[in-house]
């Protein structure tokens, strides 16, 4: 299994599309937002600029635990500020230990101060999937021909 495959790659099939929204937003337009693209974190940018990010795991232990109210809140009282992120040519491997030391399940993929992509740790486990059935079928295909 090639687990040095980088970020690049799996970004590229996956897609680069980003959901952000800005520090001053309401937390529940931001759920809303999140609720509305099926996605488990928002970037929170400022300008072009990476600020923070929102995500349910934020919302679950800064907001309903802490017993604040959703209309009222600011995305960024709640956000995880500053932002872990890496670069396109990272290996999926290193992510998933950037990703497991950090205890995150997104991270921004950054390139020249500039956003292009997000990966969450359910990208990365169906790329590892993926490959896992691959080189099953690839060892299945040699084994056959082995006995042919």
């Amino acid at each position: 299994m090639v687990l040095d495959e980088t970020i690049f790659s799996i970004l590229r099939r996956k897609g680069t599309r980003i959901w952000d929204v800005a520090p001053e937003t309401p937390v529940i337009d931001a759920l809303r937002l999140m609720s509305d693209k099926d996605v488990g974190a928002l970037l929170v940018t400022s300008g072009t600029e990476l600020v923070g990010i929102f995500s349910e795991r934020d919302y679950a232990r800064k907001v309903i635990l802490a017993d604040k109210g959703s209309r009222h809140t600011r995305v960024s009282d709640v956000m995880s500020s500053p932002p872990i992120v890496t670069s396109s040519h990272q290996s999926a491997e290193q992510c998933l230990r950037i990703m497991n030391q950090h205890r995150i399940r997104h991270l921004p993929i950054v390139e020249f101060g500039t956003v292009i992509g997000v990966i969450s740790i359910g990208d990365l486990v169906n790329w590892y999937m993926g490959r896992q059935r691959q080189e099953i079928q690839d060892l299945n295909q040699y084994i056959a021909a082995a006995a042919s």
